[in-house]
């Protein structure tokens, strides 16, 4: 196995196993090591910086650099294969795309490194797979809800899915049940107001709640239509 396929398999197998893919989103410039131990102190082991963040290419190269292959660091909200480029060259393991960009997808595997691509029709997820992404990022999830899941593993029965935008602790497992193979979310990670009031331990306990959540729906999977 060549290095760059060794790579996507293991930021894919990562973030199966975990079933889980948090995201680093803020409006202002912080201590991006803090929040990238706290997730991984949770479990997680695959983590999205997105690039609207202030930042968000030194916080990759940080948390690349310190990490190493114990936390695999996307970059999220990549529109153009010249952000695509300049993150992998920061340290980046996997693109993230709110959108089906084909230029996007080429660039990154280009480098090697997987793209989990934003989709939302069945078109889209069908041109996002053709065009070579790992995986499908179903945005916004609030839309469909959890048996759109199903209707999309139906016609597309190898497409691995993972929900964002509209995913809570409540209704995780739920998603998972019907065809997810993971979850993702920003929102409800970087609740401030929750660390500002109990601090980075909050946010820990919140991944290790999600992946706990995700493991036990896993554990007895019914069969899909």
């Amino acid at each position: 196995m060549s290095a760059n396929s060794h790579l996507k398999q293991a930021v894919v197998e990562a973030t199966k196993a975990t079933g889980v893919l948090p995201c680093i989103k803020l409006h202002f410039e912080a201590d991006w090591l803090a929040y990238a131990q706290a997730m991984h102190d949770g479990g997680a082991r695959v983590i999205e910086v997105t690039m609207t963040t202030p930042g968000a290419l030194e916080a990759i190269q940080a948390i690349a650099g310190t990490f190493g292959d114990r936390l695999y660091v996307a970059a999220g909200t990549v529109l153009d294969p010249a952000t695509a480029r300049m993150a992998i060259l920061h340290g980046s393991s996997l693109i993230v795309s709110p959108t089906v960009r084909p230029a996007v997808i080429g660039a990154a595997n280009r480098y090697g490194v997987p793209v989990y691509c934003g989709a939302f029709t069945a078109t889209e997820c069908q041109t996002a797979l053709e065009s070579g992404a790992s995986m499908l990022k179903i945005f916004p999830a609030r839309i469909g809800g959890p048996s759109y899941m199903t209707n999309l593993r139906m016609i597309l029965p190898g497409a691995d899915l993972i929900p964002s935008g509209g995913v809570s602790i409540e209704n995780a497992a739920e998603f998972i049940r019907c065809g997810a193979c993971a979850v993702s979310g920003a929102r409800v990670f970087m609740n401030q107001q929750k660390i500002s009031q109990e601090g980075l331990g909050w946010l820990t306990l919140q991944v290790a709640k999600f992946i706990q959540v995700v493991h036990e729906a896993k554990e007895a999977l019914p069969p899909l239509p």
